[in-house]
């Protein structure tokens, strides 16, 4: 994911009734810090006591866990321009001509968790994307520490974000494989900034509800575990801990009509963090593997269709041309049902499995075609155009404004035309200039200041170079039934008064 720019979580952000569990707050600029090291992360992956014996309080699991957990504060800045229409004038007043607009301090507070003792914390993506500045406060401190992000990965809503201490209370990492429906587990965190900095956060206790929730509209790789541990706004990259206190999830979302906790709550695995941890501490970026294969699930009719004896299983609808699949000889129709001797349940299943491995590496695969069942060798390359990287400080001419590769799945879903080439936005922050000059999540930008654009890399480059006081962009995009191109012009004027600013420090140096 290529982020133009900064951009802001609100108070909590739905996506299909789902709701990230941030809160927004207001406070001052912050000041990052410290660079990253590597840590060593340990799994206890031995299995829960099930017994039936009662349990009177869970007050020891709590005292083991709760210390690992911290406050996470992001503070974007966030610009409003000025207003002809009155009813926004009497908010935020008039900032006259030529002033460039107004702008004020923005918090979103959310949770984290220490995962090793020399500063590393593992949070939720949305409780710090586009931050412009976060802290850190601690259990049974007062004291706050600048933070810096690490790597984030918006596909599985991860981030990794490093602080400059020592001996800290890191947390017993949990095999989130050995979870089962009825497990008990404990939901730790600040919903709605109950803790003040220094105290003990809030702890729920619920049940695991289910394992594996996908299709929730996240648009990214899913596998949740679902629990009624109340989880709140704020709760976001907290913990989900097991009942010996092991870390097994972290908290980030809620299925609700109300922003408020209904006893459905959705926690990424941590088997699936750890796995992005490892990848974005050591490269600050994630690459995946990449098959080739668009995969469906297969219903009672496609089962009778194509003569197959299960719905388990990921039907290929389509083959990319010179693909790994391709070059394998896999076809359109062709039932995946093991990936690496895993069985393959669904398209979700074969989507994570994939996922979890490095381009390059060779797989295994088993499918059924005609009837017949066979097992090849395929060798996965990258996953084109995703490139999950490290935040960057800076900011730039589209600030505001996230993009990616068109994908297959994006074209497919999106239904691009083939012969439509550019760089997909997946993101535009509300009331940042190009939202204001008509830019939205799902239009194709094809070209900047008159220079074609082919991918994402190409849209950053290009706003980049940006100058002057506005960009004129030419995208595609879809209404409904309706789609074609247009021209959007974006206001430019803070980063042409930077860059003036700029060559006027130049010129200083050189006198």
């Amino acid at each position: 994911m290529k982020q133009l720019s900064k951009f802001i979580s609100g108070f909590t952000v739905g996506i299909f009734g789902v709701a990230l569990c941030t809160i927004a707050l207001h406070s001052p600029l912050l000041a990052k810090d410290t660079s990253p090291s590597t840590p060593s992360l340990s799994v206890d992956a031995t299995p829960i006591n099930r017994s039936t014996s009662g349990i009177t309080s869970f007050a020891p699991v709590v005292k083991k866990a709760a210390p690992s957990v911290v406050n996470i504060y992001s503070t974007h800045v966030v610009r409003y321009h000025q207003y002809n229409n009155p009813f926004f004038r009497q908010f935020f007043g008039d900032p006259g001509e030529g002033s460039g607009g107004r702008t004020h301090r923005e918090e979103v507070l959310g949770s984290g968790v220490i995962i090793s003792s020399d500063g590393y914390i593992l949070t939720a993506n949305h409780v710090v994307a586009g931050s412009d500045e976060t802290k850190i406060s601690i259990t049974g401190s007062k004291k706050e520490y600048a933070a810096k992000v690490v790597g984030t990965d918006p596909l599985t809503d991860v981030a990794v974000l490093k602080i400059d201490a020592q001996n800290l209370p890191a947390i017993t990492i949990g095999d989130s494989s050995q979870l089962e429906v009825g497990d008990i587990v404990l939901a730790i965190g600040n919903p709605f900034n109950i803790s003040l900095p220094g105290q003990t956060p809030t702890v729920t206790m619920g049940i695991v509800s289910a394992l594996g929730r996908s299709g929730l509209g996240f648009n990214g790789y899913e596998n949740f575990i679902q629990t009624d541990a109340a989880i709140n706004p704020g709760n976001s990259g907290g913990a989900l801990v097991d009942a010996e206190g092991r870390l097994i999830g972290i908290n980030t979302a809620i299925e609700s009509s109300s922003e408020g906790s209904e006893g459905i709550g959705f926690a990424v695995p941590i088997n699936l963090a750890r796995h992005v941890v490892d990848r974005l501490i050591h490269g600050g970026k994630v690459t995946r593997g990449y098959l080739g294969v668009i995969p469906q699930d297969i219903t009672p009719l496609l089962e009778q269709d194509f003569n197959l004896t299960s719905e388990n299983g990921a039907l290929v609808g389509d083959v990319k041309s010179d693909s790994p699949a391709d070059k394998a000889g896999m076809k359109s129709g062709d039932a995946i049902t093991k990936f690496n001797g895993q069985a393959i349940n669904n398209k979700n299943d074969l989507l994570l499995a994939v996922a979890d491995c490095s381009p390059g590496q060779e797989v295994s695969l088993t499918y059924i075609r005609d009837g017949k069942e066979r097992t090849i060798k395929i060798t996965l390359a990258a996953r084109p155009g995703e490139v999950a990287q490290a935040q960057s400080n800076e900011t730039d001419a589209l600030d505001g404004v996230t993009v990616n590769d068109i994908d297959s799945d994006a074209r497919q879903a999106l239904q691009i035309p083939d012969d439509i080439h550019g760089a997909l936005v997946t993101d535009v922050q509300e009331g940042c200039h190009a939202a204001e000059a008509g830019l939205q999540k799902g239009d194709v930008i094809l070209s900047i200041d008159r220079h074609p654009v082919s991918s994402g890399d190409d849209a950053v480059k290009l706003s980049n170079a940006a100058k002057g006081t506005s960009i004129l962009l030419k995208v595609w995009s879809r209404e409904g039934d309706s789609a074609g191109t247009r021209y959007l012009s974006v206001d430019n004027t803070k980063n042409a008064d930077k860059d003036n600013q700029s060559n006027q420090d130049n010129n200083t140096d050189q006198q």
